[in-house]
């Protein structure tokens, strides 16, 4: 006992000695003045965030700092938070603070200690906008294993608290070791009622969840459809949902910094009427390849991906291993412009086709187009070629105002890694993406402020309440999808 007491009399003479009220470490009470700022993870610095986003916790990445202390001023005071290397902030007192600068900033200042000296470092700025995020975001969490799926969880995250919730989980259907594999979720409108993800693998079809109640369909593929459905766009009212249904090969390089190449050999649009239970292929060239529908928000439109790709006269096909073979070969040739096409409800017909942008021409590949809810802008994933850009250093995400038909680069929110999977919050004020800026191998999720004059600022990670979950986590988020309510769990057997 009376070891125990000199130990904690010591720390509370230490230098970063805590307060007796709330537990708030003390500002070093002398400090160097040091003009550069530590790495950060992950990097909160001068971001713009929601309202009600979970407190943005963090730590100082060098491993010679032993000790940090943040301090942030907001307008009517000032709190302290850190503990070793990390600084997490008390659910509570983030969300006073973050009232309270409600439309201004946070000002963060950091002290950090190597060996018995402590530095001041200059302040960086937290943004609070008003401007809410939909209190939920779901995704794939999947090992990079490319040609298997041993373990793969759909998860929804609450962004408010942090919190990680299963959907659905492959954990219980393994057969002789291997289990389904979980993909493309989708959701109406934002809302969970109507919602759909696929279970590929023995016994596997489409689980849709209608009005709540989940049915997994397993003759989804009808007529002349060449596959299964694969990527969904839900109408954003009727019961309709469009497919693309693609034949899809993998490369696998041994001496490119992209690991795998995903293509398609063969892809469609179809309309499947959900009530009908029927489906109907949208006409097209057999060379074009068609991928990644999107409707309007007023459910008018489809927006898509489409390849036009002739192979030369002198070369013919017997069989679609043979074709794969040729698309192999010839992978960087193949480039995605985006397409629309208006729709009547009435007939559920569409017209012909039109060329929205013509990324080929400027020697790159467009595809996962989306459009803002108050169908002003789209946004979509950009390349050099190839339509699966998660697997491409240089992919970035674009906007294309649909009013001035100009393009935005958005660099703020973009970095030297591949982005991929862009979607909009349904208040059309934040765009989702997944990132491999942290370390090339994982993808993350990273959200930025979308503002009302159309620019795009820095982004943010997912707010976990440990700063290291990610730095640990060795699997990949795939297809952030932002949600306006928690969906319930799906089992899949």
């Amino acid at each position: 006992m009376k070891h125990s007491f000199l130990y904690i009399l010591l720390l509370c003479v230490s230098a970063v000695a805590f307060c007796a009220c709330g537990g708030h470490p003390s500002v070093p009470s002398s400090a160097r003045e040091d003009s550069s700022l530590p790495r950060l993870f992950p990097d909160y610095t001068d971001v713009t965030v929601p309202i009600n986003l979970a407190a943005p916790n963090f730590m100082v990445d060098d491993s010679e700092v032993t000790d940090v202390v943040a301090s942030f001023s907001y307008p009517g005071g000032s709190l302290t938070f850190g503990s070793g290397k990390t600084v997490t902030i008390d659910a509570d007192d983030w969300r006073m603070m973050a009232e309270s600068a409600l439309d201004a900033d946070i000002e963060v200042t950091l002290f950090t200690r190597r060996s018995d000296a402590w530095s001041r470092h200059p302040s960086f700025t937290i943004h609070v906008s008003s401007d809410s995020i939909d209190p939920w975001v779901s995704y794939r969490l999947i090992e990079p294993s490319y040609v298997a799926y041993e373990k793969i969880d759909l998860m929804q995250f609450s962004l408010s608290d942090a919190r990680e919730v299963v959907i659905a989980s492959n954990h219980d259907t393994r057969v002789n070791g291997s289990g389904k594999c979980l993909n493309c979720h989708s959701y109406q409108n934002y809302r969970t009622q109507n919602m759909l993800f696929h279970v590929r693998g023995n016994g596997g079809g489409t689980m849709l969840v209608l009005d709540g109640r989940p049915e997994l369909k397993t003759a989804m593929r009808q007529g002349d459809m060449i596959s299964n459905p694969v990527y969904p766009a839900w109408h954003p009212y009727l019961p309709l949902i469009a497919f693309s249904t693609n034949h899809t090969a993998q490369l696998f390089h041994t001496e490119d910094i992209a690991k795998v190449e995903v293509q398609d050999t063969e892809s469609e649009l179809v309309l499947y009427d959900v009530e009908a239970d029927s489906m109907t292929v949208i006409p097209s060239d057999v060379t074009d390849l068609e991928s990644f529908p999107a409707w309007s928000p007023d459910g008018k439109r489809l927006y898509y991906s489409s390849a036009h790709y002739a192979w030369p006269d002198s070369v013919s096909f017997e069989s679609l291993a043979q074709k794969q073979t040729y698309y192999a070969n010839n992978y960087k040739d193949i480039r995605y412009d985006l397409y629309v096409r208006e729709f009547d409800e009435q007939t559920r017909t569409f017209g012909p086709r039109q060329l929205l942008f013509d990324a080929a021409s400027l020697g790159q590949s467009a595809t996962l187009p989306r459009v803002s809810p108050d169908g002003r802008y789209l946004v979509y994933a950009k390349g050099a070629f190839g339509c699966f850009h998660i697997w491409h250093p240089d992919a970035d995400i674009n906007v294309l105002d649909l009013q001035t038909m100009q393009v935005d680069s958005l660099p703020a929110m973009n970095s030297a890694r591949a982005e991929s999977y862009p979607t909009w919050s349904s208040n059309g004020r934040w765009i989702f993406m997944a990132s491999r800026r942290d370390d090339s191998n994982y993808s993350r999720i990273y959200i930025s402020y979308f503002d009302r004059d159309g620019h795009a600022h820095k982004a943010f990670t997912l707010p976990h309440t440990d700063p290291m979950h990610d730095r640990l986590l060795l699997r990949s988020y795939n297809r952030p999808e932002p949600m306006l309510e928690q969906a319930r769990e799906v089992k899949v057997k």
